[in-house]
């Protein structure tokens, strides 16, 4: 590619990919809605508040690739959700349409299946069941990737990122950690397949402990590489097992099932 785009570039997992990915395209364009540094002469940024439809075109103009990461990415006032998950999606996906529609890497979410019980194995046809109004604008988000793919043909892979940190921090992050090296990885496939299309990818390292099944994308040819398994011992040592009546024990999405519904002011 000659330019990727990477909404979110000053989150967690913003900061990290602008690194790991810089190899996929000529220039690497950051964005997020305040001011930020770039690194290496091959990156460029882009001031963007996803509710601004001028600055998302901006943003995108020019772009072979979209890793879109940015949005509210936790509980929150729900006017917050709807400026940053709903609308803001919709103006990116307005923008890549404009734009020649560039390949977009969609970062959902495992919350989009909180309320599932954890001894229960799911593919990506099981139907979701959100865990928050987070969650729920992450599956408005799934929803508007399979329409503008099947009205206009836009490619999107759907990654419903398991818990992405160098390190599993819980017992329930043994079963969903998505390492940054798989991540990147993954990222790597889902702009050298020849043909997308528009799959649902749960975004999980080759974990022991693990939930959801990817068998449906083996085509893809993504083949994560760490297993959460090498820190049980530490986590067993340094973090209290959870009384198994817990939320973070007995559902998918852990203690996310008890966010607060936040009212606006």
């Amino acid at each position: 590619m000659k330019r990727l785009l990477i909404t979110g570039a000053a989150g967690g997992m913003g900061r990290v990919m602008r690194t790991k990915l810089a190899h996929l395209a000529d220039i690497v364009r950051i964005s997020h809605r305040s001011p930020m540094e770039t690194e290496r002469p091959d990156e460029e940024f882009a001031l963007c508040d996803l509710a601004d439809r001028d600055a998302v075109f901006r943003a995108v103009e020019g772009c072979d690739g979209i890793v879109h990461l940015a949005g509210v990415a936790a509980a929150d006032k729900f006017s917050n959700i709807v400026d940053g998950n709903i609308v803001g999606l919709y103006n990116l996906y307005e923008a890549a349409r404009a734009n020649g529609m560039p390949r977009i890497l969609f970062a959902s979410s495992n919350h989009t299946v909180g309320f599932y019980p954890q001894n229960q194995r799911l593919d990506a046809k099981a139907p979701t069941r959100p865990d928050g109004l987070y969650a729920v604008s992450k599956c408005f988000g799934e929803a508007l990737a399979q329409m503008y793919h099947d009205r206009f043909g836009q490619e999107t892979a759907i990654v419903r990122v398991g818990s992405c940190f160098d390190r599993p921090r819980n017992y329930r992050q043994l079963a969903t950690w998505l390492s940054y090296d798989d991540f990147a990885s993954l990222t790597e496939r889902v702009f050298a397949v020849p043909r997308l299309g528009c799959p649902v990818i749960w975004g999980v390292s080759n974990n022991t402990a693990n939930w959801w099944d990817n068998s449906h994308v083996a085509w893809l040819g993504w083949v994560p590489s760490d297993n959460s398994e090498v820190y049980r011992a530490e986590i067993e040592a340094t973090v209290p097992r959870p009384d198994p009546t817990d939320p973070i024990a007995l559902y998918q999405g852990g203690n996310h099932v008890t966010d607060p519904i936040y009212e606006d002011d």
